[in-house]
């Protein structure tokens, strides 16, 4: 029986907020420095996508290990070891980048392990927050994460802007982001009182789950829908529409920030029409605008391509995670799952689009997301709620336009 009294709910609902907030604040804060990083060390898109390839990889290295680890050490420890490690990491790239490519890796690789294991830990505690408040808001905290890499981009357009360097601008505001995010998580509810602890080996059992595999490669369809704009929307504009820095990183904002809107409003669609339909019609949205973006003959139709692309991504992967918490007693191994599937797109992504960028340009090479777009809606019926929860919620849920589907 979950003990966690109401009292506390509000408080755990504001740290699990400013958790998925401050991850985007330092995603966005070296994303939007990419551009420059790329210049002083001299890199081509493919061998930029293969040092951006090192986050992936220590995104992979930790994802399979999150579920137990979360299971033993709870989501408060594990997002606060992490939170710090990530300062550490960024902080390393922010200086590292200016003596050679080896310190970004190791900074990178560094950073991508402790966002897996983040990941994992808010996304396992925001099931918890979801299942006493009865009613959805995982696509909300996901809009926080929106939130906080739209306030990163915009504060690095102003660094570009005004001249602020890469080191300045990364140590501050990485080292800033983890402090926050130390203090805040310690308001975290106890996950022993929600979720099963089991041990390493009875993790990997959820790898032979159907359905949790299939929601991880439907999630992971969206991951590299959202990936992709995250690392090359700048990098494109720059690059195949001839736009100054400062323009580049205000059109990755716009697909950040259209991101931020879709999941801020999606709780109520998702309320009225059910997953399923949601994301199907999300997913024909986002292609619409990627061919935009892939083909425009102007910045500004870039930008209306980036604005329908972001607003398309914004569902999937909060959707994903909610699908895989459905049976709260096994929330902590099937987002772990699922978050692991998923980070593949993170893995591929980089090389695959850096390599297309070589031979078709960069905006012609991001028409590979569309292939994955159509995978998603083939997909999309896995996300169906399961007919029974082995752990009912503390009060009953309010039926939606889920029940059926």
């Amino acid at each position: 029986m979950i003990t966690t009294s109401d009292r506390d709910l509000p408080a755990a609902t504001r740290a699990v907020y400013l958790a998925f907030i401050f991850l985007g604040v330092a995603m966005a804060s070296f994303a939007a420095r990419i551009p420059q990083i790329r210049d002083s060390l001299g890199l081509s898109p493919s061998r930029l996508g293969l040092v951006l390839l090192a986050t992936a990889v220590g995104s992979i290295t930790s994802l399979p290990l999150a579920g137990h680890i979360v299971g033993r050490f709870g989501s408060r420890r594990t997002v606060t070891v992490m939170a710090l490690l990530l300062g550490v990491a960024l902080s390393a790239v922010g200086v590292g980048y200016r003596f050679g490519v080896a310190p970004v890796v190791v900074g990178l690789y560094v950073y991508g392990f402790a966002t897996g294991a983040w990941d994992v830990a808010m996304n396992v505690q925001g099931a918890v927050v979801e299942q006493r408040l009865g009613r959805a808001i995982m696509p909300r905290f996901h809009a926080g994460y929106s939130v906080g890499t739209v306030a990163g981009a915009l504060i690095g357009a102003g660094a570009v802007a005004v001249g602020i360097s890469v080191t300045v601008h990364m140590v501050i505001m990485i080292v800033a982001s983890a402090v926050v995010v130390a203090i805040a998580v310690q308001k975290f509810g106890p996950d022993s009182e929600f979720s099963e602890e089991s041990g390493f080996r009875e993790t990997l059992a959820f790898w032979r789950e159907p359905r949790t595999l299939l929601i991880g490669v439907f999630v992971l369809a969206f991951a590299f829908t959202e990936g992709a704009g995250i690392d090359w929307i700048s990098v494109s504009m720059i690059d195949d529409y001839g736009t100054s820095a400062s323009v580049g990183t205000l059109a990755f904002a716009v697909f950040l920030a259209a991101m931020t809107v879709g999941r801020w409003y999606g709780p109520g669609l998702l309320d009225r029409h059910g997953r399923v339909p949601v994301v199907r019609a999300l997913a024909v949205i986002s292609l619409g605008g990627l061919l935009l973006f892939s083909f425009g003959s102007h910045p500004a139709a870039a930008f209306a391509g980036a604005l329908l692309w972001g607003v398309g991504a914004s569902l999937g992967f909060p959707v994903g995670m909610s699908a895989a918490a459905d049976d709260p007693a096994k929330a902590a191994p099937r987002v772990s799952v699922v978050a692991s599937v998923g980070y593949v797109a993170f893995l591929g992504g980089p090389p695959l689009i850096g390599f297309l960028g070589d031979h078709v340009t960069v905006a012609r090479g991001l028409l590979a997301v569309g292939v994955l777009l159509i995978l998603s809606v083939l997909l999309s019926s896995a996300l169906k709620p399961l007919p029974v929860l082995s752990a009912a919620p503390p009060r009953p849920l309010p039926p939606t336009a889920d029940s059926g589907r």
